[in-house]
């Protein structure tokens, strides 16, 4: 808490959507806390990768004032170089180079065995970063203005709500390239359109995807897309993108895009948020297929839950019948520890298949983190990185 008892400001933002002072926080897995959502309201969520039957939680956060980004919120008014992270060396992975090749060839058994296609196998790196005086925690704020300059995302995204606010506590910073789901009017029919952008296929250059690389995106694409007809309206979804090379900073991802009609009874519905999410969580790019086995198998593997990291963050506008949440990926989140002691985490990881080479699956996985861990650490590597 901090000094002379002021409550610290809690605040979210997502795009050009910004909220500040939470007033509640509610429980997406239960049926009470999704009412409350369907309620109205502006909603930021955070579930975690876990979350719908995993261990994990799923929740989300109303804010007293909602606006645009300017320069008096919190958001809007931190600069990069008030950042202050972790030093770079203190960085430790939940798995070593050597345990996680050997998962990849799990994987690969699992593969040859006929139990899945494809899993994501992914590691969590932590770094301690301690509360500062007074009991303040690490600036959020500053940190998602270093992500932006340093690492600009489509769906990059903020949640603080720090201990001592009233409200149940947050901290996540996401500089997330993937649309995990978005919903909103449809444009040629009498409905709403739920739509989602999976991503699978990474490299340094467009000229580095590979066969495996397409292979896999179909593979996944076609999972989304029977994820969505649990929801949408049969002969509604469709797949409107495929395979197309998105560039971000230091990598390029193939993406593909989904979308269909969501059906009357799950709008309608008062938990229609809990069954969507339901329906289609974790997502697809970041757990495997067939999903449920895939499941299993990261479980089984995994050291460390996830959290955060590929579950979802974004926004509900329940009043206007509108959302749009990331996959959560390229995330950090901080943890408070039990005397004043913190750390901060980043995932990252890759998708397993048969023809998948545990040194190249590593080395992807040191791909997508090194940009953005070294922007997030003290002496790491700067915005011209």
């Amino acid at each position: 808490m901090p000094e002379h008892g002021v409550r610290p400001r809690s605040w979210a933002r997502f795009g050009r959507r910004t909220a500040t002072d939470a007033v509640e926080c509610v429980d997406l897995e239960t049926p009470d806390g999704a009412a409350r959502l369907a309620a109205g309201g502006l909603w930021f969520v955070v579930a975690d990768f876990e979350a719908f039957g995993r261990g994990g939680r799923a929740r989300a956060w109303r804010f007293a004032q909602v606006g645009v980004p300017d320069s008096g919120t919190p958001a809007g008014r931190d600069a990069p170089e008030a950042w202050r992270g972790p030093a770079a060396g203190d960085w430790v992975s939940s798995m070593d180079r050597l345990a996680y090749e050997a998962a990849v060839e799990r994987v690969r058994r699992h593969v040859r065995e006929g139990d899945v296609y494809q899993v994501n196998v992914c590691r969590v790196l932590g770094a301690p970063l301690p509360v500062g005086p007074g009991g303040a925690e690490p600036d959020a704020g500053a940190l998602a203005a270093r992500l932006a300059a340093g690492n600009p995302a489509p769906y990059a995204a903020a949640v603080h709500v720090p201990a001592g606010s009233g409200v149940e506590p947050v901290w996540v910073v996401s500089a997330s390239p993937e649309l995990y789901l978005s919903l909103g009017p449809d444009a040629d029919a009498d409905g709403w359109a739920l739509a989602s952008g999976p991503i699978k296929g990474t490299a340094r250059t467009p000229g580095g995807l590979t066969a495996k690389d397409r292979a896999e995106n179909v593979m996944i694409t076609d999972l989304v897309r029977n994820d969505l007809q649990r929801v949408c309206w049969p002969g509604t979804v469709a797949v409107t993108d495929l395979l197309a090379v998105e560039e971000h900073p230091g990598l390029v991802h193939l993406v593909s895009r989904v979308r269909g009609v969501l059906a009357d009874d799950v709008a309608a519905a008062p938990d229609r948020w809990r069954r969507v999410l339901d329906a289609t969580f974790p997502p697809g790019s970041v757990s495997g297929a067939p999903k449920s086995s895939a499941l299993r198998v990261i479980d089984a593997l995994e050291p460390v839950p996830r959290g955060p990291y590929c579950g979802a963050v974004g926004w509900v506008d329940a009043d206007a019948g509108r959302a749009e949440l990331a996959v959560g990926i390229r995330t950090f989140w901080w943890e408070r520890g039990p005397h004043d002691d913190g750390v901060l985490r980043f995932g990252t990881g890759a998708g397993i298949t048969w023809g998948s080479d545990p040194g190249a699956e590593w080395r992807e996985t040191e791909l997508k983190a090194e940009r953005l861990v070294g922007l997030a650490s003290s002496g790491g590597r700067g915005l011209d990185g």
